[in-house]
Parts: C-alpha cells; sequence; structure tokens
C-alpha cells in the first residue's frame, strides 16, 4: 500500500507525495487528478528512458492518453535553455495544448527541466513528476522550484511551479550506480542538519542499513527527508524567508560545482559546501570542534568526499558572487546553530569562505601558490 504527503500552499492542499514500491499504483493516482488533458508528453533522459519509459507510456496509453517521449542527453551539462528550446518546439510540434500534461521521469536535472518547460509553455501546463534518484525524491521534485542554467550561472533561470503529483518509485534506486545513489544522501544530511537533530542521530544509527540499501530503511528514510522539506516549503513557498535554510552548503557547493565542470556531482560538491559552512560555524563559535569533525567526518562514512583537488580556490570563490542569493546587503549564507538549527547569516566574508576552501582543497592551485 501507498503512503502520501499533502503538500498544503497558503493552507490549502496543494498535490500529493506518493510512496510506492512500484509504479503499480501509478495510473489510479493519476486518475484521480482528473486531468482534462488528451496528450500527455514523458520528458527523460538517455539513463532513465530506456529503464522506465516504456513501462510509464504503457500505464498513460492504459487510461487513454496519447502518450509522447521526449529524450535528451543525459548530465547536468544539458540542463540549460537549449534543451528547453528543442522541447518547446517538440511540444508545439505535437500540438500540445494548455490542458495536455507533462511528466517528468528522471533525476534532478529531468525535473528542473520539465518542471521549467511546464512553467513556461502557454504560460504553463501541468506536470507530474516522476522522480528516480535518491537526490530527485527527497529533494528537487519537492517545492516547485525548477530552473536552468545560464552559462555558468547555476540555476540562474527559472520559476516556482507547483506539479499536480509527485509519485516516488523507491524501487527505481535499485537501478542507481553506487556514486549516483550515495550522491543524494547530501541532501538527506542537510535535513538532519539544519531541522531535525533527532534524524541525525537517526541517520548515524541506521548508516549500515542505509549503506546496504535496505528498502524498509531506505524508504523510511526517503520519507522523513520529504516530510521536512515539506514543512519548510510550506511555510515559504517562493523562497523569501526561512526556505532559504534549504540552501544549507550551496551557496560553494553550486560553486565548485560549476569550477569542476560538473565532474562533481552535485550531491558532491554540495557535501563539500556543508564541510565549508560546518567549519565556517565553528569559525564563528556556533558550533564546537568536536560537532564539526563529527559532522565532516560523517560523510565519509556515506561515501561523500570531504577534499578535493585539482582546483583554484579563488575561481572557486568568484562564482559565489553570480550566485542568485545575493542580495543588495550580502550573500545569504547558511550556517549552523548547532546540530538540527541552522540560521541565515549575511556577514560571512570572503577571507572566512577562502579558509573554508582551504581545508577541503589541499591540493589547490591557491595553496600551490601561496
Amino acid at each position: 500500500m501507498s503512503r502520501r504527503l499533502i503538500v498544503n500552499y497558503q493552507k490549502k492542499p496543494c498535490y500529493e507525495i506518493v510512496f510506492a514500491a512500484s509504479f503499480a499504483g501509478l495510473g489510479t493516482e493519476i486518475s484521480s487528478l482528473n486531468l482534462c488533458a488528451k496528450k500527455v508528453c514523458i520528458v527523460t533522459d538517455t539513463l532513465v528512458g530506456p529503464l522506465y519509459a516504456d513501462e510509464v507510456r504503457g500505464i498513460l496509453e492504459t487510461l487513454g492518453f496519447e502518450c509522447l517521449l521526449f529524450c535528451f542527453n543525459a548530465g547536468e551539462q544539458y540542463k540549460n535553455l537549449d534543451t528547453v528550446r528543442h522541447l518547446y518546439r517538440f511540444l508545439i510540434e505535437n500540438k500540445l495544448t494548455r490542458k495536455d500534461v507533462l511528466v517528468a521521469l528522471g533525476g534532478g536535472v529531468v525535473g528542473d527541466v520539465c518542471g521549467f518547460a511546464a512553467a513556461t509553455y502557454l504560460r504553463g501546463i501541468d506536470y507530474i513528476g516522476l522522480p528516480t534518484t535518491l537526490l530527485a525524491q527527497v529533494d528537487s521534485s519537492i517545492g516547485g522550484k525548477t530552473g536552468v542554467d545560464f552559462d555558468d550561472y547555476k540555476n540562474m533561470v527559472g520559476a516556482f511551479f507547483m506539479p499536480r503529483l509527485v509519485y516516488i518509485n523507491t524501487k527505481t534506486l535499485d537501478s542507481l550506480p553506487d556514486r549516483q545513489y550515495f550522491n543524494g544522501f547530501a541532501e538527506v544530511m542537510k535535513h538532519g542538519l539544519i531541522k531535525s537533530a533527532a534524524y541525525y542521530e537517526w541517520l548515524l544509527t541506521h548508516m549500515d542499513a542505509i549503506c546496504e540499501r535496505s528498502p524498509e530503511i531506505v524508504a523510511q528514510m526517503i520519507e522523513k527527508s520529504c516530510a521536512i522539506k515539506k514543512a519548510v516549503v510550506e511555510k515559504d513557498p517562493h523562497e523569501t524567508g526561512q526556505r532559504a535554510l534549504l540552501n544549507f552548503g550551496h551557496t560553494l557547493g553550486h560553486a565548485l560545482e560549476t569550477a569542476s565542470a560538473y565532474k562533481l556531482l552535485h550531491g558532491e560538491a554540495v557535501a563539500l559546501g556543508m564541510v565549508c559552512a560546518a567549519y565556517i560555524s565553528w569559525q564563528k563559535g556556533h558550533l564546537a570542534m568536536e560537532e564539526y569533525y563529527e559532522i565532516r567526518d560523517m560523510f565519509v562514512a556515506f561515501d561523500l568526499p570531504i577534499s578535493v583537488g585539482n582546483l583554484d580556490a579563488k575561481t572557486v570563490l568568484s562564482y559565489t558572487k553570480s550566485d542568485k542569493k545575493v542580495e543588495s546587503d550580502g550573500l545569504k549564507y547558511i550556517l549552523l546553530e548547532k546540530v538540527g538549527a541552522s540560521f541565515i547569516d549575511k556577514s560571512v566574508t570572503d577571507e572566512e569562505m577562502m579558509a573554508a576552501l582551504e581545508t577541503i582543497l589541499p591540493y589547490s592551485e591557491r595553496s600551490d601558490a601561496e
């Protein structure tokens, strides 16, 4: 039997997050939406499409929809306006109307591209999220943030646009290689660090089962993470205040991801960004030294990096200047008051960020030159 969470917007039900161990219940969930669509376009990529597109297409056709498939090359480098442009053309040529529906079948890149296209095609059409990676299931599929990268600027073009349904089939995680599976743990651990010490301790307690992909424990973990993110985004759907806490680790994380030319996966870069943020939190007197080292070392247990070489720290820092979190009165940096409690700090300096980068870039060009 599936479990579910209801995401509310302005205190009214907006959409459901459904948790299941297969796609068997997808048809029932979509039928309950009472869609007026005649056509549905599945948006996926070259990694996920061959695995699940036929099954999802079959379910949609059984419901009576004419089902189309748009598949683009997998990878962060394709999360851009060119891909969206090709998708627009496909939708126009196949005569999708405002009543029709897009289905995002894939990880975070697919969800962002499909969601942004849905938000802007014909000024907005419905879309459904079918996240297939751990990172997408616990984070990017929830909350209505959509968008793409613009040149070297991460997530610079986008829109807040809520899906009609998010259907999480946890069984899809079985197809992930280890690196992609553990890539999602940066966002999982972020939820505990910023909002719930109890959840952070639960992750430590169940570390072995999580790493071994125990279906029961992984399902519990996904639901716990989704519940934390749901609570945050409901209170601040357009990130005018406390939703910014979800950006913990992302300021330097996005900069590291870009500086690496996306050789670092998003979760790997965010993990490094969280190590930096925890270090700054310690240096500013919010965390004890022991807490900082425990947080740092926890990433190792989940196969995430705590250092990386061959990047120039000054280049990494320069990318933070074009971060979308920069405001007129300073960069919104998320720090930890303690495990399970976070806050927005606009006083973090370039010098403090450089000092933090020194701890994770021990072999950077900057270190060699100075």
